[in-house]
């Protein structure tokens, strides 16, 4: 049985969405995106990921 995660590290969310770590870290500090620390770690919900990248604008072709 596959466990989906709950919470990714910033490597993994990197992988997961496509985007840069610059870009991860920027959206963190507009308070765009949610991140926790446990430790050292810092760790991204799955589902905020997810509605991050959904609230992103679409891309529209000669824009």
């Amino acid at each position: 049985m596959e466990m989906n995660p709950i919470a990714v590290t910033i490597p993994q969310a990197v992988q997961a969405s496509g985007l840069s770590r610059s870009a991860l870290y920027e959206a963190m500090k507009r308070g765009d995106l949610t991140a926790r620390k446990a430790g050292r770690r810092t760790l991204i919900a799955f589902a905020d990921l997810e509605a991050y990248l959904a609230s992103l604008p679409t891309y529209q072709a000669g824009a």
